[in-house]
Parts: C-alpha cells; structure tokens; sequence
C-alpha cells in the first residue's frame, strides 16, 4: 500500500514525498482511513513507528475546507488541538504538523510552559487553526482570554499514559468541559492502563481500537541486557562501559530518576573524559533545548536525563539507551527503551540492576512477557564495593587518572597539611663542596659625575680623636650633602 490510496491530497502527497517517506507504516495504514471517515479511534503504539503522521496526516486533510489565504484572523479560528504531556514532545508534534503542512494554506502554533506568554499571544492573536500545546500552558491561555476554542472540531490527547503519571488529568479533563461536544476525539498511548480506560470512556464516542502491537510491547528490534552492580559502583561501569573503545557504547542517551542525580552523573562522567550533558524539569527551556540539539548534532555523546525532561526526544538512528536506575513503574521502561531501535533500525537497551532494584526488574519483566539475559562485567557485581574496585584497578590495570579543571589529580592519596609541609634541614655547616657556587659580581652602575652605585656605602665623617679631660667640644665637620656630590653648591655658613 502506498500514501496515494490513502486518500490523501496531491499538496499533502507532496510534502509526504519530499520528507522521504513511500509506504505508510501499519499504525499509519490502519488509522489514517478511520480517522478521515471522522471516527474517534483510540490507538496504541508503540514509540517511533509513525504514529504522529499517522494523525497528522489525516487532521491536516480534513481540515483543507476551512484553508483560507486570507490575512483576517476571523478566518483562521482554533479547529484543532493537539496536547502533549510535554514540551519537547509538543515541539516534535508541531514540527510534523509543518513539516507535511508546507503545501496548504493552514496555519499552526505551538505553546508551552517555561517562556514568555507573550509571543505565543501575538501569534494566537493572528489566526490559528491547529495548535499544539502542553495541559498547564493552555489553561494559562484560557484564563488569560488569549485563546478560544468554542470552534474546535478536532482534539487530539497524545501520550495519554505520561499525562496520567504526570498528574495532568485533572487539567485535562478541565480542557475538556471548555470544548464543544460534537468533535472528533483521538487518544494515543503506547501502553493502556485502567485508569486510561476510564479517560477514553469520558471523551470518545464508540471508538475504534487500533493497535499494531500487543498491548506494553516493546520493539523486536531492542536488544535487552542487564549488568548487575553495586549501586556503590554504578557510575565507574557505566563511565568504562563508555570508555571501552570499539567495544563501547557509541552515542547514549542514560535515564536517571531524580533531577539532582542526572546532573552529578553528567558531572562525572565529564571528569571521565566523555562529551555529556544533562537535561531535567530544572533546566531552563533554552538550556534543554541547546543540550538537545547538541545531542542529536553528535556534540555531545551522552545525554543523561529524566524521564519527564525526555518526553518526545527523537534522534535518527539511536543505538543505546542505559537505564543508570530502574524506573518506578514497569511501563516507564517501555517509554525509555522506546527511544532506541526506531523505524526499523536495531537498538540496545542496557540495564545498571542493584540488588535492591531486583523487585522492579521483575515486574518489567512481568509486563514485557519475557527474562531479560543478565551478564556480569569483570570486576563489577552486585556487592562490589568502593575499595574492591580500587583493589581490582590496582591489580589489573593502572587506574585512569581524574584531573579537575583546576588541575586537582584525584587519583593521588590525601596527604594533610602537616604531611605536605616542607621537612627541616639539618643545623650542620655545609661542607665546602656542598656550598653554593658564588653570585656573579653585579655589573657595575657609574653616574655621569663618577658617583660608583654598586660601590658598599662608607660615611665621609673621619673618626674623632679622643678628647682630653677639661677641653672644649669643637664644631665637627658637616659630612658633604648628596647636593654637592651630585655638583651642586653648599651655602657658606
């Protein structure tokens, strides 16, 4: 099957061609019919097998009627919203609604949280016909009267199961009660839950269920590995695993589950001497975005982040994904791993394991139906400690040395002050071969009047004869004055 029996637009057809793209994938081939003969669909896939072209695509063809050039913002109202979980999530989605949009007079936005409100208001206030866009943002918007959306007639929820971990139904469910009842809903998530039931059941209207996969699978094409280590030593291995030269991991991307723990990883892993960056809910928008663009440019090899901060991260041919932690629900893996062996490439899922961590390695393999193989890596294991490390470097190889920026070696044994202070000579004369070799004579500095600088200084005053008993004190000569050795004259007294 090919885009053009899809029933797609020549203008649509067109940006399809030039984005490279020929063959629909199966979620896109199953979904695209439902959604043009305007069925709500509930639809579950798994992450990089083409499920937001497999909405877009479609969205955009049904709302070619309402394509105007016109400049008026009266003709160009909200007719579509798209809401994600996340910012980058909601910038890739955006990117697609451009990207297959460059041919048809639509018009599109995207707003999140973490900027100004401002230009996102001068671009709504334009006309927009589809906006994509996070939960909190929006309701910012609504309250603000920037937007409106008793026109909408198409709503997208995209990632349904992130917007639950992340608390976000209550607000949407508020969105929800402020759009028009008749529209045609579609929800997306790559996996179902009960309580994502119970959300299809209160904003579709009989949908279809369209899943290319079975329900929390994950890709054929992931290869899964744990390596069970202390968590004492968790970051030395990861650190050599991406050290290990052509047996290494190449480009990575490492998912930690607290804020403050992805940064110190990528603070060490820096001092290894591995190009890394972190990214989370903490950071500023731009600085997740300069360090997501480093990453998928290849400035940086190793992008360590959160799950939240990761949300919609796309990366062309991404061979590694390491879980530094286990994450606290099964399905959080499947979205994790998700980012690796994308659009038929092969991918590797590499798992740190702790021994506390063994309860939640076992529910994940209870979703995914299958024991992920676990290898031992020398000189790590589950109760390593610090100095077993220390002790297997010192006997096997030489440790890598860790110099700070500011020339620290950490590799060197402490020493206190009192050790590192200088230790006293001996009070014995130095023989005369051990003397010193004498100063060189300093060059001599003669003034213009014959005045000898280098010369020692010697008073001019004579030494005085001893008095005798009874005479009179005599005036002593006055010593001559700087002045005058310098040619000046003294004052006759």
């Amino acid at each position: 099957m090919s885009f053009a029996e899809l029933g797609l637009s020549p203008e649509l057809l067109r940006a399809v061609t030039e984005a490279g793209y020929t063959e629909p994938t199966p979620i896109q081939a199953q979904a695209i019919p439902v959604i043009l003969a305007g069925k709500d669909i509930m639809g579950g896939a798994q992450t990089g097998t083409g499920k937001t072209a497999g909405f877009t695509l479609p969205l955009l063809q049904r709302l070619l009627p309402y394509a105007s050039a016109s400049t008026s913002p009266a003709k160009h109202p909200v007719r579509a919203l798209i809401i994600a979980p996340t910012r980058e999530l909601a910038v890739q989605v955006h990117q697609s609604v451009v990207t297959y949009s460059k041919y048809v007079p639509l018009r599109s936005t995207c707003i999140y949280g973490g900027v100004d409100m401002k230009a996102q208001v001068a671009e709504l206030k334009r006309g927009i016909e589809i906006v994509v866009a996070t939960p909190g943002r929006l309701l910012d918007h609504v309250e603000q009267k920037t937007i409106l959306l008793q026109n909408v007639e198409f709503l997208i929820l995209d990632e349904a199961d992130r917007m639950l971990d992340m608390g976000f139904i209550p607000d949407i469910r508020r969105i929800l009660n402020l759009l028009p009842a008749q529209r045609q809903s579609l929800l997306f998530s790559a996996t179902f839950s009960d309580e994502i039931k119970k959300l299809a059941d209160s904003m579709l209207r009989a949908p279809q269920l369209i899943e290319v996969a079975r329900r929390n699978a994950v890709s054929e094409n992931i290869r899964h590995l744990v390596h069970p280590v202390s968590s004492h030593v968790k970051r030395d291995l990861l650190a050599d695993l991406l050290n290990a030269g052509a047996d290494g991991l190449g480009q990575t991307l490492v998912f930690v589950n607290t804020k403050f723990g992805c940064a110190r990883l990528a603070l060490h892993l820096k001092k290894e001497g591995i190009s890394a960056d972190a990214i989370h809910g903490d950071k500023s928008q731009l600085e997740r975005s300069a360090a997501l663009e480093a990453f998928k440019s290849g400035a940086i090899r190793v992008l360590v982040a959160t799950d939240v901060a990761a949300r919609g991260l796309d990366v062309d041919d991404l061979p590694y994904v390491v879980n530094f932690e286990i994450p606290g629900t099964p399905e959080d893996y499947v979205h994790r791993i998700g980012r690796t062996g994308r659009a038929g490439k092969l991918g590797a899922a590499v798992s740190l394991v702790a021994p506390e961590e063994n309860y939640k390695l076992a529910a994940i393999e209870k979703l995914i139906k299958f024991k992920i193989p676990q290898e031992l890596v020398t000189g790590y294991g589950p109760e390593t400690s610090v100095d077993d490390l220390r002790r297997f470097r010192n006997t096997h190889n030489r440790p890598k040395r860790q110099v700070d920026a500011d020339g620290f070696d950490f590799n060197r044994p402490y020493a206190s002050a009192d050790e590192l202070k200088p230790a006293a000579r001996p009070q014995s004369r130095p023989s005369q071969s051990s003397r010193p070799p004498a100063r060189p004579a300093a060059k001599r500095q003669i003034a213009a009047d014959g005045f000898d600088f280098s010369a020692p200084y010697a008073s001019n005053k004579a030494p005085e004869a001893p008095k005798a008993a009874g005479e009179t004190p005599t005036e002593s000569k006055r010593p001559r004055t700087t002045a005058f050795l310098l040619g000046g004259a003294r004052k006759a007294d």
